[in-house]
């Protein structure tokens, strides 16, 4: 009988087969955009609604609108190109206008132009990360026009 042979140690067998380089997911990165869109505009919505919301005329549909547009005078779609801080405070004006857009139509539906507008900007921001088509800016315009009426 033979014993098996054993394995053969140190024996060179040419180069590592090559792989695939590493791939970014495109959809991790939207669902992280996604995320903290979210989050970001909870927090700017809760901070601003614990702040007001004493029963005066500003804190209804009307206050909710104002403020809103406040976010959204403070929006610079030209800082969704640049990095860190003034890029997320982009983001959280973006999403605070949202939210409080959608919180003034929910309570008099003369705001609903407003909060659609904003909603369809910050779907192509989320989608994208970018607002300079065609499209995008004009509802930009159609939700700063609105604004302008207020």
């Amino acid at each position: 009988m033979s014993s098996p042979t054993p394995p053969a140690y140190n024996v060179y067998l040419g180069p590592p087969a090559p792989t695939a380089p590493a791939r970014r997911s495109h959809r991790s990165l939207a669902a992280a955009l996604v995320a903290g869109l979210v989050l970001g505009a909870g927090g700017v919505g809760t901070a601003w609604a614990l702040s007001g919301g004493d029963g005066s005329a500003d804190s209804g549909a009307a206050g909710d609108a104002r403020r809103s547009c406040e976010a959204l005078q403070g929006f610079h779609e030209s800082d969704l190109r640049a990095d860190g801080a003034k890029r997320d405070i982009a983001f959280n004006r973006l999403g605070g206008a949202a939210v409080l857009s959608a919180a003034a139509a929910a309570g008099d539906r003369e705001f609903k132009p407003l909060a659609e507008a904003v909603q369809r900007v910050q779907n192509r921001v989320a989608r994208f990360a970018d607002v300079s088509e065609p499209e995008a800016q004009k509802e930009l315009k159609t939700a700063r026009s609105v604004c302008a009426g207020l």
